[in-house]
């Protein structure tokens, strides 16, 4: 597979998936420093890097600032359309794309890539897609660095 381009899921697979709130309201998230450095790494073997969201939060947008990635789409509820429209704007192919994610709305984009890949806490319908690579890290605690890790 000739793969230029990584796509990551947030909640789930960068996270824990839990959403926490103090008492004033305040969301936060937990995101493993591994799983950015893994994004680093594929960015310097070439790569391009970034996570589509169908969440629209300051917080995905302020780690995606962070980490310096080429892409970020937040609040998509189409993740596979949106990946089509992104790939003749881009001029790149679905089969040239890789992507991991953990949950129903991310089945579509993960049966259409070239390489897909899910966490171990996935849910049944994730995992049951053929020829996805189900990783032995979970959803925040370091899945995405082994995709990366395992890819290169």
């Amino acid at each position: 597979m000739n793969i230029k381009i990584f796509f990551s899921d947030i909640d789930g697979v960068l996270t824990d998936g839990g959403m926490y709130y103090t008492e004033s309201g305040d969301e936060f998230k937990k995101f493993c420093a591994h799983d950015g450095m893994g994004m680093k790494l594929l960015q310097k073997k070439g790569y391009k890097v970034g996570i589509i969201t169908s969440e629209d939060r300051i917080i995905n947008r302020n780690r995606a600032k962070k980490l310096g990635l080429d892409y970020d789409f937040h609040g998509i509820e189409d993740k596979l359309e949106c990946i089509k429209d992104f790939c003749k704007e881009e001029n790149v192919l679905l089969s040239e794309i890789a992507y991991i994610g953990d949950d129903v709305n991310c089945y579509g984009l993960l049966s259409n890539v070239g390489v897909s890949a899910c966490p171990v806490n996935a849910v049944s319908k994730i995992k049951s897609i053929s020829n996805i690579i189900k990783l032995k890290n979970s959803g925040g605690n370091g899945a995405f660095r082994e995709f990366a890790e395992l890819y290169l």
